[in-house]
């Protein structure tokens, strides 16, 4: 298991949050998905090697940007 923290912008609500999380949780090799409004990051536990440009493009789909994506 690995973990990516991605940097989102735009997220203003716990409705916003959802919508990231829930976008990330789709993509496969995805196990969990946590999103800290405040920090305005997601952290990504991954079962499988996922490609940073999958993850961003999952959040942009929904409207919100990609600052950027650390390992953890």
């Amino acid at each position: 298991m690995s973990k990516k923290i991605l940097h989102v912008e735009g997220m203003m609500c716990n409705n916003c949050a959802k919508h990231v999380r829930e976008a990330l949780e789709k993509v496969a090799g995805v196990a969990s998905v946590e999103v800290d409004l405040a920090a305005k990051t997601a952290s990504v536990t991954l079962s499988a090697d996922v490609a940073d440009e999958i993850l961003k493009n999952a959040v942009l789909e929904q409207d919100y940007d990609v600052t950027g994506i650390d390992a953890a």
